[in-house]
C-alpha cells in the first residue's frame, strides 16, 4: 500500500518483521519456521482487533484512502459494455460525475456515480469528486432517459459534497440538488443507491434517493463533514474525531437508525486492499436489490419508496 493510516502501523510493523524473517530464513541455514508461524497467528489476531473494532473516525480515514476504489473501478468489475453520456445540454460536462448505460448480468442499466481522482492530476481533473450543477443535471437527464426505456438505475455514491464555489451557486448548486431530489422521488423504475467512500451533504443525496440505500462497511454518509461539524460546534476543526463520534456516521450507525437497508462488508482492510473480493460483495447484493425491485409494478414500486422515506426518523407530538 502506498498509504498507511496510523493505526495500521502495528499490522504494518509486524507484516515487515514476518518478511525480513521469511528472508533471512531463504537466505541462510537457519530455520526460522516455529517463530515466522507464531508471528502469523500474532497477525491474524491483531488484524481481526483492529480492522474489527474501528472507531467512527478510523472508519472516515478508510473512506477517504486514496487508494479507495471509485466508480469507475466498480464499473469496471460488475458491468458489461459500459458506454459513457457526458453533457447536461445547459452547460456543459463535469467530470465530478460518470453516467451511462451498460449491462448488468444481461439487463440493460443505467450507471450513475460521483467519481473522484486517482492522483493529483485526476482529482483536479474531476474536481475532487465534488460535483458542479452541470453534474447534478447530467445525472437527471440521464435517469429520466433511463425510465423512458425502463431501465433500473444504479448510483455509487463517493463525495465529500456538492462543490461551494461561486461559479456553482450561479449556475444553480441548491437548485439542481433540489430538482434531483424531487424527480428522483418519483421515477418510475428501480433506483439502487451504493455508498462507496464518503457521503457528503446534499452533493451525495442529489444522487441518494432509491429504493434501496447500501453503504460498504467503511464508508460514511452525514449531513456534514466531522471538520465541518467541529468547526460550527466548538469552533475548532482539529476535534473532527469527536465530532465523528457523536454524529452517527458509521454504516453500522445508520442501519441502526433505519436509514439504510444493508451494510456490504468489505475485506479485511478495506476495499483497496482486494477489488474483486469488494465487488463480488456487491454484486451479491445487487443481484438480490434487482431481483425484489423487478417484481414490483410501478404504483407499487413508488409506494414503498414513499413509505420507505416517511418512516426515517422520530418525532414527538407535544
Amino acid at each position: 500500500m502506498k498509504q498507511v493510516l496510523d493505526f495500521e502501523k502495528p499490522i504494518v510493523n509486524l507484516k515487515e518483521k514476518i518478511a525480513e524473517l521469511k528472508k533471512f530464513t531463504s537466505e541462510s541455514e537457519i530455520d526460522l519456521t516455529e517463530e515466522i508461524s507464531t508471528l502469523e497467528q500474532r497477525l491474524a489476531v491483531l488484524e481481526d482487533d483492529i480492522y474489527g473494532n474501528l472507531k467512527p473516525w478510523q472508519r472516515v480515514q478508510m473512506a477517504r484512502h486514496a487508494e479507495r476504489p471509485t466508480t469507475l473501478d466498480y464499473i469496471d468489475e460488475l458491468f458489461t459494455d459500459f458506454l459513457e453520456f457526458h453533457g447536461d445540454r445547459y452547460y456543459g460536462d463535469d467530470e465530478a460525475i460518470v453516467s451511462g448505460i451498460a449491462y448488468y448480468q444481461e439487463q440493460p442499466v443505467t450507471v450513475i456515480g460521483h467519481q473522484r481522482g486517482k492522483d493529483t492530476k485526476e482529482n483536479i481533473r474531476r474536481n475532487f469528486g465534488m460535483p458542479h450543477p452541470e453534474g447534478y443535471r447530467k445525472a437527471l437527464r440521464h435517469m429520466k432517459q433511463a425510465e423512458k426505456f425502463n431501465r433500473p438505475i444504479i448510483c455509487f455514491i463517493d463525495t465529500k459534497g456538492a462543490y461551494p464555489g461561486k461559479a456553482a451557486e450561479e449556475r444553480g448548486q441548491s437548485e439542481a440538488i433540489a430538482r434531483n431530489l424531487m424527480e428522483m422521488a418519483g421515477i418510475t423504475v428501480p433506483i439502487i443507491c451504493i455508498v462507496i467512500g464518503e457521503g457528503g451533504s446534499g452533493g451525495a443525496l442529489a444522487l441518494g434517493v432509491g429504493d434501496r440505500i447500501h453503504m460498504l462497511e467503511n464508508s460514511t454518509y452525514s449531513v456534514i463533514s466531522p471538520e465541518g461539524a467541529a468547526s460550527i460546534l466548538w469552533k475548532d476543526s482539529g476535534l473532527a474525531q469527536k465530532a465523528a463520534e457523536s454524529m452517527k456516521i458509521t454504516s453500522y450507525d445508520l442501519r441502526e437508525l433505519g436509514i439504510i437497508d444493508e451494510i456490504i462488508p468489505e475485506p479485511k482492510g478495506g476495499a483497496h486492499r482486494d477489488i474483486k473480493m469488494q465487488a463480488d460483495y456487491i454484486r451479491n447484493v445487487l443481484e438480490k436489490s434487482l431481483q425484489d425491485l423487478n417484481k414490483l409494478s410501478e404504483d407499487e414500486l413508488l409506494t414503498q419508496r414513499w413509505e420507505k422515506y416517511k418512516q426515517i426518523g422520530e418525532f414527538k407530538e407535544l
